[in-house]
Formats: C-alpha cells, structure tokens, sequence
C-alpha cells in the first residue's frame, strides 16, 4: 500500500494533476517485471514494478523512450516517472490501448524515419538492458569495435561464464577475428534504435497507429534493428517494402542480417540455454562460411 501512495504522489508532481488510484489491475506482457494498469476513472497509466536492484532499468527504459518519442517519429508509451520506494523500483508510462490493427506500411515508413536521426558515435549515454541481460552501450566512433566489445564479445564472455565453452567460444573468436570484412564496403551510420524490437514489441493503436514499446535504446546500425525483426516471427511485406522506399537497404544486408542476430541468439542461449546454444553454433557457422 504504501509504495501506490508513493506512486500516487510521484504522478501528481510529475504532471502536476491529482490522482488517486480507484482501480488497480495486474496485466500480463512480460516475465521480468510485475505490470499494471492503474486508473482513477478518468486518467489511466501503466506501471511496472520489480526489486529495487533492477532501478537503473528502468532509468534507461524511461531515458530511451523519451529519445524515442522527441525524435517525432513513430508512437512510443511517454514515461510519466520513474523511482524507488523501500525495496520496490517503478516506473510510470501512458497507458496506451493496442487494440488495433496496425497500418504496416505507416510503421515501415516512420521506423525508416526513426533511424534517419543520426548521432555522432555508437552506443548511448547509458547502459541499459537486453532483456534482463545488462547490454553495454559505451560509445565507439568505429562501429565494428564498438560491436566487437560492446555487443558481441560481451554475449560470448557471458556464455563463457554461463558454462558455454568448447565450440561456441572457438567458433565466436573466429568470428570475432574474420567479421569487419561485412564492412569492407559498407559504412553504417549511428542510428536512432530501438534496439529490442521484435513483433512481441509491437502494436498498434485502433486507429492503426504504430506501438513500439520495451526498448533497448542505443545508435547502431540500422541493420542491427532491422535484422531482428526477422527473428521471432516477421513483419508483413508491406513493413519491409514500405521501409526500403524511404531508405532502401545494402545489398551486404542478407548476410549481416544473420550475423547481428546471432547476438540475440547468444543472449537467449544465456537467458534461457537450451535449442539456443546449438542455433548459435550453426548462425556463426553460416556466416563464416559466406566470408570466406
């Protein structure tokens, strides 16, 4: 009781209307955090919840979202506030209903125009999470050191750790040897991402409106984003052409598009083990055997 009466307090400073919760209701959507959706009748919001430990994640979620939503783009949940109380984090989003269907061809276009906004170095200003795995976001001007160290080197000592040693780590250090020749013609530039964004990530507002929420927030290479929504199940082809009409894709891209999502897979392999270990094997695999 008393963490929702400091929550209370926290939305009321934080938009300067009173609120008093009237109902509160548990709502599924994730296995990291406890999430509800909390209203006083008239204003409504989404909360997530989770131990005091996890605050810098939800710092960074909050921070990323912000980025996300001034960059004028594509609709993302606006932070309200974030914080702790006793041995509980929080933070406070707009509730938003996504009930719709949503117009594919409107999200390709806007995800394009997210990615047009360009910064001058990899990474962010902050770490934040991929999953519940810490995901470092150190800031490179070269963008295969930065996902030599940052991204994929990082997942491998993880594994390492985690007991994945013998061929994954024989086969990543490869990889980590022979992968800057996917970027012997090819520049990327410091992209605005989202940075975990799969269909699970996705929804849309009823008027059709494109969702994109739970980010992983950093400048990378659009490729990177764009790869991963291929992983857990596809958007429509009207996502992808859409997409390539405003900023057609390299045509490297096929290739690197395997190579970026074996750092989603390796992290999987850490978070959850199983198939994942032997995916991973085979995706470095496939992609050393195309730059040979």
């Amino acid at each position: 009781m008393q963490l929702w009466r400091h929550i209370e307090n926290h939305i009321e400073q934080s938009t300067g209307m009173s609120f008093c919760i009237g109902e509160n209701r548990g709502v599924g959507g994730g296995c990291i955090n406890a999430s509800f959706q909390v209203t006083d009748g008239q204003l409504r919001y989404f909360i997530k919840t989770n131990h005091r430990h996890h605050a810098a994640m939800f710092e960074a979620e909050a921070e990323g979202l912000l980025e996300m939503a001034n960059s004028r783009t594509i609709k993302v949940p606006r932070p309200i506030c974030y914080g702790e109380h006793g041995e509980q984090c929080y933070i406070v989003m707009e509730y938003l209903d996504l009930a719709g269907r949503g117009d594919n061809a409107l999200f390709g276009r806007q995800l394009a125009a997210m990615h047009q906004h360009i910064a001058d170095r990899f990474g962010w200003r902050m770490d934040n999470t991929i999953g519940s795995t810490p995901q470092p976001n150190n800031p490179h001007h070269d963008w295969v050191e930065f996902w030599r160290r940052e991204r994929l080197g990082f997942q491998l000592e993880l594994a390492a750790r985690n007991g994945y040693g013998g061929e994954l780590q024989t086969l990543g250090e490869r990889l980590l040897a022979d992968f800057p020749v996917l970027f012997k013609n090819y520049q990327p530039k410091a992209s605005m991402l989202h940075g975990d964004l799969w269909i699970g990530n996705y929804g849309a507002l009823a008027d059709g409106t494109p969702v994109i929420f739970d980010p992983a927030f950093y400048y990378g290479d659009r490729e990177a984003e764009l790869a991963m929504t291929t992983l857990f199940g596809s958007f429509s082809r009207d996502f992808y052409v859409a997409y390539n009409e405003v900023w057609p894709l390299d045509d490297g891209y096929p290739v690197r598009r395997t190579f970026y999502n074996i750092y989603h897979i390796i992290n999987h392999t850490n978070l959850f083990g199983g198939g994942y270990h032997g995916q991973a094997i085979g995706m470095i695999e496939q992609v050393l055997a195309e730059i040979k």
